[in-house]
């Protein structure tokens, strides 16, 4: 089993961060105009040149031309002429410290909201977590959207069939919105979980476990699979012969005997079945790729975590780079083929969600969703479609008509951003301001707040 590690790795990113932040004043009463903006919205790919936007109580209240708008004369103006409006962005594998301790979570919190992430589905579950969703909804915190799994079910939390099926209870009456499935689980013990949920109505997410299989998974209705877990396994002839340590994470080590053949069968049932898939290509391409630890850990981002931190993050890459398994060949083979599986789950219509896993290893909160966005375009997804992951699927996903476009009546979360990402995907990282709700964060706000997260 192999839960033990990787849950360990999480435990220990999380629990070792800080934070410090603010709030801001809320601006519910008064009118806040975008003047001159640039509006992406995200329901066809174009670009609506020279809008107001102009923002009510927490709602999109009108896009007009600039010369065509009227507001109220205490509004506030956002001079935004030359610069794009995007809607916020979603990270659906976030990580909340799993901790009674507000003051890491406020820290990644800061980081998500000033990277212009307005929504997040937090994968390793805390009681604390239904107390932060809340506080967050009534503005009390500032921060994104917060949709919470429960605490993890894996090898060693779910013994025996009967286990599970009480968690799944415990988690639905607790009021979590996912179960996290982690490495571990006995196809026994899956099977009891999945039944259970689909008996309680709550949906189950993440990882597939060695004895359970993808296409098991799929047939058992995953909401999200999230890493592309099982997908390279499940296309290995012989998998069932092979221990997980041959396998190595997420099938790193195997990817040379992925019969490519199976890919189209792949994609099928994960349409026909509705799974949902989050690539998380940010965690390989940085934890997992060849690339030396030490340039890594010298990204600009990297002042954002403590040294602790960090020197695990070096120490887990180093140790990972030291297996004998471990050949960089076949691990830029192995990631090519990740590549090729997100690309070809864009082109047979299965259901693409952002998410980088961060905080995690050499993936900072908030700003390693801005690499996913790169890692997807590198992969063949369009800037556009690597945008749509982040902004309609996932409105799509949460049932949400009321987000992931700006339209009039539309929930005002939305980014300014410098330049058109359309044409560079790059331009995500430029943002400009940031506004969640009623809460207007200018670019100064957003550089004061990250100074105060400097280590």
């Amino acid at each position: 089993m192999r839960p033990l590690p990787y849950l360990l790795v999480v435990l220990l990113l999380l629990t070792s961060l800080v934070a410090d932040s603010q709030n801001l004043t809320d601006l519910k009463d008064r009118e806040i105009v975008f003047r001159g903006v640039n509006v992406i919205p995200m329901d066809q790919e174009r670009v609506l040149t020279n809008q107001n936007v102009v923002v009510r109580n927490g709602k999109i209240a009108a896009i007009t031309p600039a010369a065509q708008t009227t507001y109220k004369q205490d509004a506030l103006v956002v001079e935004a002429r030359g610069k794009y409006l995007i809607p916020g962005l979603a990270e659906m594998h976030a990580h909340v410290p799993p901790v009674d301790d507000m003051d890491p979570i406020k820290e990644v919190l800061t980081l998500f909201i000033t990277n212009g992430v307005t929504t997040i589905r937090g994968m390793l579950g805390h009681p604390r977590h239904l107390d932060v969703r809340e506080r967050l909804k009534k503005g009390e915190l500032l921060g994104p959207h917060l949709y919470s799994t429960g605490p993890s079910f894996n090898g060693y939390s779910v013994k025996i069939p009967s286990q599970g099926a009480e968690m799944v209870r415990a988690q639905k009456q607790a009021g979590y919105d996912y179960l996290k499935l982690h490495p571990g689980l006995t196809r026994q013990n899956f099977e009891s979980v999945a039944k259970t949920a689909k008996e309680v109505g709550i949906p189950f997410v993440g990882h597939v476990s060695h004895e359970v299989g993808v296409w098991r998974a799929i047939d058992a209705g995953y909401s999200s699979i999230d890493h592309l877990d099982g997908f390279i396994e499940g296309m290995v002839p012989g998998i069932e012969s092979m221990n997980e340590q041959q396998i190595g994470l997420f099938g790193m080590y195997i990817a040379d005997k992925a019969d490519r053949s199976q890919m189209p069968k792949l994609m099928q049932a994960l349409k026909d079945k509705k799974v949902w898939v989050v690539p998380t290509q940010a965690l390989a391409e940085r934890w997992l790729s060849p690339i030396a630890p030490e340039e890594l850990n010298n990204a600009p981002e990297m002042v954002y975590m403590n040294a602790q931190t960090r020197n695990n993050w070096v120490k887990t890459k180093q140790d990972l780079q030291a297996n004998p398994s471990y050949n960089k060949a076949k691990i830029n083979d192995y990631l090519k083929l990740r590549r090729d599986l997100i690309k070809a789950c864009q082109q047979n219509g299965v259901g693409l969600l952002l998410g980088s896993d961060g905080p995690q290893v050499f993936n900072v909160p908030g700003f390693s969703v801005h690499h996913e966005l790169q890692y997807l375009v590198d992969s063949g997804l369009t800037p556009y479609q690597a945008l749509q992951t982040g902004t309609v699927n996932v409105a799509q996903y949460l049932g949400r008509s009321d987000m992931g476009t700006i339209a009039v009546g539309k929930e005002a979360d939305l980014v300014l951003l410098e330049g058109n990402p359309l044409q560079d995907i790059g331009q995500t990282r430029r943002i400009e301001g940031v506004l969640l709700d009623s809460r207007w964060l200018p670019k100064d706000f957003i550089q004061n707040e990250l100074k105060k997260l400097a280590k």
